[in-house]
Order: structure tokens, then C-alpha cells, then sequence
């Protein structure tokens, strides 16, 4: 099993009202409720916390893209990417991801993910989202109905770059280059493992077994309503006469440890229900843009965790019901443990982002949930696939002799003047 610690970045700061007076926690969110000082303090405690997972063992540390919101404060992941890539050597660099539909032109993601996996030493997970209708749409003007159009060409584009060695031009629909050269090149050869965070669309299942990349759904419902999707996914797989290998899909699960399940609710409960109340506030016409989603997912019927329905349901639940049916996996290490075991091996993945910061979560909560999950459950679930042990198709392979932090920090420390 792989484990990476994911932080969404949420805004802590919402007011205890914002549900009532606001219209939604993205797109039209009053940029008055942002303080930047704070948001100085904000980023480097969430990218502190994320530095803390590597050192505690997980296997990567993640962030991803979203814009104009109070949801994830990280419009440029890469950013982030970058000064984790200088202060930590061992977890993989999961960037998942850039919306790459959103790029002109697309050779920008091509160019800076090479960066990132050339400074990482080769560490980099590289994330190719259609990115929500709240993004494309709403926030950067994207046409709903040619939103995929536009990502399949920038995905082409973006993957001759990486594999091809002579400059070229590329003429499409919607990008016209007289030269394409990528320097850098990523040092992951052909390219960095590529994975496609799917919000429901099920033409994202074929687009990923076409090129063998990593399917990750992202769901805040749970895995009990998430199976479903995943059950379609793994038939899916077997049509198309593919290896069922857990690491082609992976999953995000918000998770809360504590010594028992009564502390748990203790110390989490407000943090979840901040989240699910005000980070998750979200105006149904903004998740669900006409045309964004395809013919065929509406015609399955598969509907989006943001949707207008959820809306409604998100206020009403308890922190039993969170638990009961999946939304959160909450409580003692062993109690966590079970629950983990059930979802991984109920949905088949390989892959699991840990959302363990939530909502307006206070730093030692966070490092106190984390530091039990790393010691006390997260080795009980190494060895689920023992079959599969040897597959690493999905995941990063780092130089042998890539710069350590302490070497890179002696390095700065050298004043440069000629030893003799």
C-alpha cells in the first residue's frame, strides 16, 4: 500500500455564520474574508504539517489546484510542489494536480512538472485533472462543452513534449506552435507517472486504461457511496482485458485518529462539520455547468460529491452518521485500522490520500491525528496486496544520488570564495 498525506489548504478563518450569509465557499466568496498576514501564517503551517509526513513515513505528500476559493487555498500547486521538492528527499512529490485544460499553452505544465521532478530528484507524481466546473468554468472562463476537448489536446501536447528528443510543431484546434522544445525534460523516463483525479465522469475510466494511468477518485462522501464508481471502474478494467493491479486506482479519505473513539469525536467533530458546513458551501450551478458534464455520465446517472443534492444533505449530518456511513473514518488506531482494511480491500486500491488535516483543524491536532496513524495503523496496512508487492508501474523512481536537505542547505551556506 501507498499512503500520501494530502492537504487541501482550507481557509481556517470563515465565520461562524458564513453558511447563512454567503452564497457560496467558491467562485463569488467575498475576497474581503482573506487576510493575507494570516495567510502568511496559514502556508507555512500547512506546508510545515506536510514536511512532517514525510518524516513520519508516508510515502508522498500531495496538494492540487483550485482557484477563487475558500475550499484550497493553492491556485498554483506548483508553488507549493517547489519548496517542499528543497526541504524534503525521501516521499513522492504528488501534484494532483494542474488542470491542464486551464493552460495557454499547455507546454507551461509540460515545463514546470519537468522542473519540479528534475529538482525533486525524480520524486514527482504528475496530476492531469479536468479540474471541477467551479474552476473551469466559473473562475477562468473555460466553454463547458469544449472544456475535455481542449484537455485531450493539451494532454497530447503536453506528453509529445516530454517523450519527444527533436523540436516539433504542433498544430491543433486550439494551440498553434511553430517550436516545441522542452527544457528541461523530467529525469522520470518516459515520463513521470501520470494520474487522472476522476470526480465521476466515467469516460475518465477508458482515458486512463487507453494510457495506463493511475485512476484516483476523489470523493467527500465516503468509500461506502464511492464504491459504486469504483465497482464501475474495475468492470471496466476486466472489459478491456487489463491487469487488476490496486495500484490503478486510488482514493481520498478524510481520517481522524485518536487514543479512543470517544476522544476522536472530541477533538475532530467541529473541525469536520467546518468543513463539510463552510469549506464544502458550494452553489449547485457552479459544480455542474451545462455541458460540463458528458452524455454518457449522465446517462449512468453518476452524479458529483459536490452536487446540489449533497448541499442539502451536508448540514444535516451528525458525527455518527459521518461515520456510519463513510464520510469520515474516525476513532481509536484500531478502530481506524478496520475501517481503512474495509475500504481498501472493499474498493480495490492501492493508493490512498490521506486527508488528515481538516477544515480549520489546529496544527497540534493535526500532527496528533497524523503521528498516530503513521505509527499505529498506517504498518498494519502495508502488505494487503502481497501479490502486487513488486508493482511499482504508479509510482515515482528517484536518482540513487539525489541532493539530501541538510546537503542542499550546506551548499547555500558556502560564501564562494575561491579556496585559494
Amino acid at each position: 500500500m501507498k499512503f500520501t498525506w494530502f492537504n487541501l489548504m482550507p481557509w481556517p478563518h470563515l465565520p461562524d455564520d458564513f453558511r447563512e450569509q454567503n452564497h457560496s465557499v467558491w467562485v463569488d466568496i467575498p475576497n474581503t474574508l482573506y487576510d493575507p498576514q494570516k495567510g502568511h501564517h496559514v502556508y507555512h503551517e500547512y506546508m510545515d504539517q506536510l514536511e512532517y509526513a514525510e518524516a513520519l513515513g508516508f510515502d508522498g505528500i500531495g496538494c492540487n489546484e483550485h482557484h477563487q476559493n475558500g475550499y484550497g487555498l493553492m491556485p498554483s500547486p506548483n508553488l507549493i510542489a517547489a519548496g517542499l521538492a528543497r526541504r524534503t528527499s525521501k516521499s513522492a512529490i504528488a501534484v494532483i494536480g494542474n488542470s491542464i485544460a486551464l493552460y495557454n499553452p499547455p507546454i507551461r505544465v509540460a515545463e514546470e512538472f519537468a522542473m519540479l521532478d528534475v529538482i525533486s530528484g525524480g520524486r514527482l507524481l504528475a496530476g492531469f485533472p479536468v479540474g471541477t466546473s467551479m474552476d473551469t468554468n466559473y473562475c477562468y472562463g473555460q466553454i463547458p462543452a469544449l472544456t475535455r476537448d481542449k484537455y485531450a489536446e493539451a494532454h497530447e501536447l503536453i506528453m509529445r513534449a516530454w517523450h519527444e528528443d527533436e523540436p516539433f510543431a504542433f498544430d491543433g484546434k486550439y494551440n498553434q506552435l511553430r517550436y516545441v522544445n522542452c527544457w528541461p525534460k523530467p529525469i522520470q523516463k518516459p515520463n513521470p507517472p501520470i494520474y487522472i483525479p476522476g470526480g465521476g465522469s466515467i469516460e475518465t475510466w477508458d482515458f486512463c486504461l487507453d494510457n495506463d494511468y493511475n485512476y484516483s477518485y476523489l470523493s467527500f462522501t465516503g468509500y461506502l457511496r464511492g464504491k459504486k464508481l469504483l465497482d464501475g471502474y474495475w468492470d471496466q478494467v476486466a472489459k478491456r482485458g487489463k491487469d487488476e493491479s490496486p495500484y490503478r486506482g486510488a482514493f481520498a479519505q478524510t481520517i481522524c485518529v485518536a487514543e479512543t473513539d470517544a476522544e476522536a469525536e472530541k477533538l475532530y467533530a467541529e473541525h469536520v462539520s467546518y468543513f463539510y458546513n463552510r469549506c464544502l458551501h458550494i452553489y449547485g450551478g457552479f459544480a455542474d455547468a451545462p455541458g460540463y458534464r458528458t452524455i454518457k455520465t449522465l446517462q449512468a446517472n453518476v452524479t458529483s460529491a459536490l452536487s446540489e443534492n449533497m448541499q442539502q444533505v451536508f448540514p444535516t449530518l451528525t458525527w455518527k452518521q459521518m461515520i456510519d456511513e463513510g464520510f469520515v473514518i474516525a476513532g481509536s488506531p484500531e478502530t481506524v485500522r478496520q475501517r481503512m482494511e474495509e475500504l481498501i480491500k472493499g474498493l480495490h486500491v492501492g493508493h490512498i490520500f490521506c486527508l488528515l488535516h481538516v477544515g480549520n483543524m489546529p496544527d497540534w491536532k493535526t500532527r496528533y491525528s497524523t503521528k498516530l496513524f503513521a505509527e499505529k495503523v498506517m504498518p498494519h496496512l502495508r502488505n494487503l496486496w502481497p501479490e502486487w508487492k513488486d508493482d511499482n508501474r504508479w509510482w515515482c523512481k528517484p536518482m540513487e544520488d539525489r541532493l539530501q536537505p541538510e546537503n542542499t542547505v550546506a551548499l547555500a551556506r558556502q560564501d564562494g570564495r575561491h579556496p585559494l
